[in-house]
């Protein structure tokens, strides 16, 4: 999280208005790739437990129950992708330019 803020502080050359923007560009450009890979993975993962399980005879759900699983799996991922990006933001986001010490 510390490196979002590092990327945006070397874009923004010193506007805090340019630094915070980047900070959220950033941070929702990673959200969104994590989200987008591990939503893939969720997916075709129970697309093979849901094949698996109906070619062996283990399970007599339907695709709409499985839909339901799958449902419930992408707004779980949803909920800890959005508290991961505000707390990247929350953590870069400065409302003053930083001092020079040296």
């Amino acid at each position: 999280m510390q490196r979002i803020g590092i990327a945006a502080s070397h874009m923004s050359k010193g506007s805090v208005w340019m630094y915070n923007f980047f900070v959220i560009l950033i941070s929702s450009l990673v959200s969104l790739f994590i989200f987008v890979v591990i939503g893939s993975t969720i997916l075709f993962s129970l697309l093979i437990v849901a094949y698996l399980a109906r070619e062996l005879g283990l399970s007599d759900m339907d695709r709409p129950s499985w839909l339901g699983v799958m449902k419930t799996c992408m707004l779980v991922l949803t909920f800890i992708v959005v508290i991961w990006d505000m707390i990247a933001i929350g953590r870069n986001i400065r409302l003053k330019r930083p001092r020079r010490n040296g």
